[in-house]
């Protein structure tokens, strides 16, 4: 507290004079959905931007949509169209975790996902937040991180920067000191957000800032936005109220610009903390692989002996392979879109789909084109190859198994309510996947008969669809977002039984006899796999804290106590806890990034691949 009112002090005797003097509109968190109440609002907001000739331009800090679908991201464009000033916008977390083109309909829509002007002197910067794809907290994408280390190398470091984000620049978003980091190479005054729908001052190590109120009425007198007015050195944030007869608010904010940094570059965030390692030292890194991009899915391990690989995507549309043994790049293969789907391997084959709607078999060994398959829309699901056929959702609606060795189309089922992300489960007697759209399905592997749907009457915010199913005793077992776990009849799919607990992060142990479920907070449960009731064996303190990775738990079988599994959890902040499968007790723990564990891999010889949301692949020998 001290050194806050040390820095308030200091940015109020050291005033400049400055000249601007502007007005402009700043909205947050719009939320478009079909038929919802917040396009009335919205429009209110805009009709009376368009009234108001001092505004100069407006600013839209993110959660533009409520779904991210594609429909309601043009929506949003038309009626933002609307304003008879240039507007600078951009995406927020539910623009991009539940996007079904995969993130690219927002830059198509839009035609960028930063942005940068200046206006008076004032440069203005502005980046996506993520996270993409998957459930985790905020997450700036490296693709992001990399444009705005050029900006800041590039600019004249006595410009005034006004930073703006969806989120709030703190442990809201994984890498937010990184991004401090680089905001703090140039003389940034202030960063904008918004996320969560209220109007409120902050300091970001030093720096100032503020969070907008949302566009909605919910919870306020009324539809409105924020009016910044720069005025000398003097910037003020007034609520402006668009619902009956409009008015604005005395101003509920007021900061002063500083003629050096805004910042007391003394004051310090907690960077991440990789003490765990020197704990548990019989962890090591064999080799670490670091993208350009971020990895959005599971690295996997595939090939014998020398020839070895290690392959996975990135979100700048490159199946990579790496070499097993030592980490180093071997080929690449570029589609024309984002990619978020773990690869599939069998024999030489290596089949993967992407944003670019199209679902690619490549030569392991040399990445060269076997076959694609072209769909009607983004293609973000894992394949599963079983018999000789690939099995893959996309987000146009349909479910296809595909000829493994001809790529040609063997069954689609085109009645898929809601896009898909995840893994399918495969056997000999059936196909189950979830979608955004409250279902699990299972179809006849043979021929695509729809066998049984399971609906969740939850909500689509509920939905089955990041989970990856897994079976067992002739139960299909999943967690949905709403924290509870299912035990489903394979052959039904009507509901055996339900329990409090877990969101999306499932597995089983080797004999499948156990499942196991990842809770919100440190706990990890296991349940026996048979009985008609919830019958938990054990229920362990993992230590993770809050946690929302929906990654699939996996296991090493026999290396726990008594021939028991070593249960591998992963978490959203690059951690990995291994539990012993006999009671849940921590055998190990290991930080290997600060972001999103996307999948973990056992491998022989007490090893395990490892890919993360920032851009890491990592072979770990335990």
């Amino acid at each position: 507290m001290k050194k806050l009112f040390t820095l308030i002090v200091a940015t109020v005797i050291a005033l400049p004079l400055f000249s601007q003097q502007f007005k402009f509109a700043y909205l947050s968190d719009t939320h478009i959905a079909e038929g919802a109440a917040s396009i009335e609002d919205l429009q209110a907001c805009i009709d009376d931007i368009n009234r108001n000739d001092e505004l100069s331009f407006a600013i839209i800090t993110g959660d533009i949509t409520e779904f991210g679908a594609d429909r309601e991201i043009e929506l949003a464009k038309s009626i933002l169209d609307k304003l008879n000033k240039p507007y600078y916008i951009i995406a927020g977390n539910h623009d991009a975790k539940w996007s079904e083109s995969g993130c690219n309909t927002f830059v198509k829509v839009f035609g960028y996902e930063e942005f940068e002007f200046d206006f008076q002197g004032i440069k203005f910067i502005g980046t996506n937040s993520g996270p993409n794809m998957r459930m985790a907290p905020a997450l700036l994408p490296r693709e992001s991180m990399v444009w705005l280390d050029s900006i800041a190398n590039t600019i004249d470091k006595k410009q005034p920067v006004v930073f703006i984000n969806h989120y709030p620049m703190d442990s809201s978003m994984l890498n937010y000191t990184n991004v401090l980091d680089e905001l703090k190479k140039v003389n940034t005054q202030l960063i904008m957000g918004g996320h969560w729908h209220t109007n409120r001052a902050m300091v970001y190590e030093g720096i100032p800032g503020v969070i907008g109120r949302s566009s909605m009425k919910a919870g306020r007198p009324g539809a409105g936005y924020n009016i910044v007015e720069f005025n000398g050195s003097t910037v003020t944030f007034s609520e402006r109220i668009v619902s009956g007869k409009p008015y604005t608010i005395t101003p509920w904010h007021t900061l002063r610009l500083s003629r050096g940094l805004a910042f007391d570059s003394s004051i310090n965030y907690p960077r991440p903390d990789y003490s765990v390692n020197g704990k548990y030292a019989n962890v090591k890194e064999v080799w670490r692989y670091e993208d350009v991009s971020d990895i959005g899915a599971g690295a996997v391990m595939a090939g014998k002996g020398d020839k070895a690989k290690v392959v996975y995507t990135n979100t700048k549309g490159i199946v990579r392979a790496l070499s097993a043994a030592d980490g180093k790049p071997v080929w690449e293969f570029a589609t024309d879109g984002k990619v978020y789907s773990t690869p599939a391997v069998s024999g030489n084959s290596v089949v993967v789909g992407s944003s670019d709607n199209h679902v690619y078999c490549l030569d392991l060994n040399t990445g060269n084109l076997k076959w694609k398959f072209e769909c009607g829309k983004s293609v973000l699901g894992s394949p599963a190859i079983y018999g000789g056929k690939v099995y893959i959702g996309a987000s146009d609606n349909k479910f296809r198994a595909l000829s493994l060795k001809s790529g040609k189309l063997v069954w689609s089922y085109d009645d898929i309510k809601g896009f898909i992300e995840a893994k399918p489960y495969v056997d000999r007697e059936q196909v189950v996947i979830g979608d955004w759209a409250s279902r699990l399905y299972s179809f006849n592997p043979s021929n695509g008969q729809l066998q049984w749907c399971w609906t969740n009457s939850k909500g689509r915010m509920f939905s089955p669809a990041a989970v990856f199913p897994v079976k067992a005793n002739g139960r299909i077992f999943i967690a949905t977002p709403e924290r509870v776990s299912y035990a489903i009849d394979a052959k039904s799919g009507n509901e055996i039984w339900r329990a409090d607990g877990g969101r999306e992060s499932v597995g089983l142990s080797s004999d499948k006899s156990t499942y196991y479920v990842k809770t919100m907070k440190d706990s990890v449960f296991a349940f026996s796999t048979s009985g008609s009731e919830p019958r938990r064996i054990w229920a362990a303190n993992a230590e993770f804290g809050y946690e929302i990775a929906p990654t699939p738990i996996t296991v090493a079988a026999g290396e726990g106590t008594d021939g028991s599994d070593l249960v591998f959890v992963p978490t959203d902040k690059g951690n990995i806890v291994a539990l012993d499968g006999s009671d849940g007790s921590i055998v190990w723990k290991h930080k290997l990034s600060g972001a999103l564990i996307n999948y973990i891999q056992p491998l022989s010889d007490r090893k395990i691949l490892v890919s993360t949301m920032d851009g890491i692949a990592a072979l770990l020998k335990y």
